[in-house]
């Protein structure tokens, strides 16, 4: 699911920006790919992406670490773990080019046409497009998919809820009808969509039983991918294997691409035991995501004589928004008032964590669209506030009024009027402040609350904010549970407080009713963390998915932006510009990697490999 979120859009006009296939002009104009605000850079009859190298030797291993656990291979389901590197073993209809801003090429599909409504959108799969057992790809296969994807997971029948129906509309093609005009996203996340072997979940299974895609399974799946599953050991590891027979390794987005013969998952339940393993020259790759253990930990014999090379880049953050924070459920009485929310976000000393167990390599959250051009700041102007004014009653004054910031902490004298300011915010919201309990005026109740945790790394960031709260009567509790648990409780919003992230593209669209929408705060499975349920966020959801131009879906996501943040639904975290590798010199990758990702483990390819 993966590349689900790896969106593409469009917001120019068709003859602008598509550039068409010549042999198929004279019918149903089809398109090699899509963009949404420039031309492509690749035209028909393009050989390769231009940040690959074409003569990247194929062979060697990859062995990857992962954390927590997995019992299942099906990839449809919004229940069990599913293993890590799945999207290995599937094809998707389009391949999105790393080099370029929210650009995608054909990869089943050969290329892609819609009417200028967007009220539908055709892809034309290629003739060479096959599963592992040498059966075609067709589109029979594209609408199992998206049906048993959209029937089997909440998460992506809230993505693809516009999309009302899927059929076979010639040998090779495949149409998708919308219930809407004019969301112009859609012809391009279906692009995205995970393409199933119908007739393979059909069929009986190695026990003569049927196949069944609404359960688990550790049968190893086939798919249309580059590899297959060759080995595993429940929750422990799974060893993916390049496949000589793959249908696409010539296809031009995949040329220079999938060079690792064996791409092996271990399984940690511990994070020091998964770094003490990639120090002992067990794993290759890391990513590390504690920046003091970046600062502290890799002060050994591999790192000094340069046997692990170490970097931080910002390529793969260039293009991704981020809201990392502690998000309480206001779907619990006690964090429906909003006065109740910001008072937590005043016991956060974001200032005092950053320099005592960061060495001050964070920065501070104050968007939900951090980190990109989307983010809001000061005071609303323009386009922007004409949307806020038509809300006007439905949105907090303060958004016309105060720009967001988050409170300042780092010295004791903050932290005291910072503490000072929670408590009056907590009597204004009906709560105050007896003997050394945070009692509700009404109830009687204490405010107490569990803080649902996934890792145990988690704990060290949050001890300091639970140990301020405490200083003002509120009794939070750090639990931290086993990734299974933790995964069920999540889907079924069964927490008081959880660590949340959400990532965003700079094309926003159908996934934001999935993030902060109304129908998803009651509906298990969503990544509606929070609960929010609000008319004028609702309305501003639909304005960006339905912008006729760019400047207006920025104006729309800025208002948006606004109204999330002046309702205080989360607790704002921190967070890097760059991403932080760590890699043994067995693998090697080219001198530029593409603008927009770290390109690993695509274009990355074994120095063992002859």
């Amino acid at each position: 699911m993966a590349a689900l979120w790896s969106k593409i859009g469009l917001f120019v006009s068709l003859a602008g920006v598509l550039v068409p296939l010549p042999s198929m002009a004279q019918e149903q104009e089809f398109h090699i790919g899509s963009a949404v605000i420039t031309e492509p850079k690749y035209k028909p009859g393009f050989t390769r992406f231009d940040y690959v190298n074409p003569d990247a030797p194929k062979g060697g291993d990859l062995r990857l670490s992962t954390t927590g656990t997995f019992d299942t291979f099906n990839p449809v389901l919004a229940k069990g773990e599913v293993a890590d590197g799945l999207t290995l073993v599937y094809d998707t209809l389009m391949k999105s080019a790393d080099d370029e801003l929210l650009v995608s090429y054909g990869l089943l599909a050969e290329g892609i046409s819609y009417p200028p409504d967007f009220s539908s959108a055709t892809f034309r799969l290629r003739k060479e497009a096959k599963w592992a057992d040498g059966q075609p790809v067709t589109p029979e296969d594209v609408v199992f998919s998206l049906e048993k994807t959209k029937e089997l997971n909440p998460l992506t029948a809230n993505y693809y809820r516009h999309v009302v129906k899927a059929e076979k509309t010639g040998e090779r093609d495949v149409t998708f009808t919308f219930d809407e005009k004019n969301n112009r996203e859609l012809p391009n996340i279906l692009g995205q969509l995970m393409i199933l072997p119908k007739h393979w979940w059909e069929a009986p299974g190695p026990d003569g039983k049927p196949r069944d895609i609404s359960k688990t399974t550790l049968e190893p799946v086939m798919g249309s991918g580059p590899y297959k599953i060759a080995s595993f050991s429940p929750g422990a590891n799974v060893r993916y294997e390049l496949r000589d027979d793959y249908w696409g390794k010539d296809v031009n987005v995949n040329v220079g691409q999938n060079n690792f013969r064996n791409i092996i998952y271990t399984y940690f339940g511990d994070r020091d035991v998964e770094l003490e393993a990639f120090r002992a020259g067990n794993v290759d790759y890391r990513q590390e995501t504690q920046a003091s253990r970046w600062a502290t930990g890799y002060d050994f014999p591999a790192v000094k004589d340069g046997r692990i090379k170490r970097e931080e880049l910002p390529n793969a953050l260039r293009s991704v928004g981020v809201m990392q924070a502690l998000v309480p459920n206001i779907r619990r009485e006690m964090f429906k008032d909003a006065r109740v929310r910001e008072a937590l976000n005043y016991a956060f000393d974001f200032e005092d964590l950053n320099r005592n167990l960061a060495f001050n390599a964070f920065k501070r959250i104050d968007s939900y669209f951090w980190g990109t051009e989307l983010a809001s700041s000061g005071l609303p102007q323009g386009r922007e506030l004409e949307i806020l004014e038509g809300l006007k009653d439905k949105v907090p004054p303060e958004v016309f009024t105060t720009p967001y910031t988050n409170p300042v902490g780092g010295d004791p004298q903050k932290m005291r009027e910072n503490l000072r300011q929670a408590i009056a915010l907590f009597k204004e919201a009906g709560w105050e402040l007896k003997g050394n309990r945070m009692v509700n005026t009404k109830t009687g109740q204490p405010m107490s609350f569990e803080i649902l945790l996934s890792n145990p790394s988690f704990e060290r960031s949050v001890l300091p904010f639970v140990n301020s709260l405490k200083k003002i009567g509120v009794d939070a509790r750090l639990r931290t549970v086993d990734a299974s648990q933790y995964t069920n409780r999540v889907r079924s919003f069964d927490y008081d407080m959880i660590w949340g992230i959400w990532a965003e593209t700079m094309n926003p669209g159908n996934e934001q009713a999935d993030y902060w929408g109304s129908a998803a705060a009651s509906q298990p499975g969503t990544r509606n963390y929070a609960g929010i349920a609000d008319p004028a966020v609702d309305a501003l959801i639909r304005m960006i998915i339905f912008a006729p131009n760019r400047d207006e879906q920025v104006a729309a996501i800025k208002a948006m932006d606004r109204v999330l943040l002046a309702n205080h639904y989360v607790v704002p975290l921190f967070y890097s510009n760059n991403s932080r590798i760590a890699y043994w010199n067995t693998i090697t990758r080219p001198a530029e990697l593409p603008t927009y990702s770290l390109g690993f483990p695509d274009v990355w390819w074994s120095t063992a490999a002859k």
